[in-house]
């Protein structure tokens, strides 16, 4: 399954691209997702960076047919490799279950602001729910990137 969000932000993208190099701010998005835990690692490479972030996340809330799959708690490691300032990749896996998330991250300049470009193929390969259960990952991960923007924005303006 396709996904695509893009989130706007009031600064340049040298400004966004620091808040998404720091892992205070990758910390506070993961405090702000109410997850159980988050162990975030940053690793600099020539003009980008590598940033991981391995958490456990609730499944309350989620329909019973995911938390049969999921259990009460679920792993998301979040790999984000950028190269520079400008484009990166993402991928998105749960170790021992048979989903994925893997695509491409962009910063695009937009007026005065940036535009922070996901795009992803989002896979769950689980004989005859497996549709059902992208489209609730997609979701998941939808509603992951609007606390991001949330932060993000406070971030911005000084709120950290």
């Amino acid at each position: 399954m396709f996904f695509r969000r893009e989130l706007a932000y009031e600064a340049t993208p040298d400004e966004v691209f620091a808040m998404l190099a720091d892992p205070a701010f990758r910390e506070k998005v993961a405090a702000a997702q109410d997850v159980v835990s988050a162990e975030v690692t940053h690793t600099p490479q020539g003009d980008g960076f590598t940033m991981v972030v391995d958490q456990v996340q609730h499944t309350r809330g989620l329909p019973t047919i995911a938390r049969k799959f999921a259990g009460d708690t679920t792993q998301a490691v979040v790999r984000e490799e950028w190269s520079g300032p400008d484009r990166g990749t993402i991928e998105i896996t749960a170790p021992g279950k048979p989903t994925r998330a893997f695509g491409t991250l962009a910063l695009v300049p937009d007026g005065e602001g940036t535009r922070h470009v996901v795009e992803l193929e989002v896979t769950v390969k689980v004989p005859l729910v497996g549709g059902k259960l992208e489209k609730l990952m997609t979701d998941n991960i939808d509603d992951g990137l609007s606390t991001e923007l949330s932060v993000g924005q406070a971030w911005l303006k000084g709120d950290r």
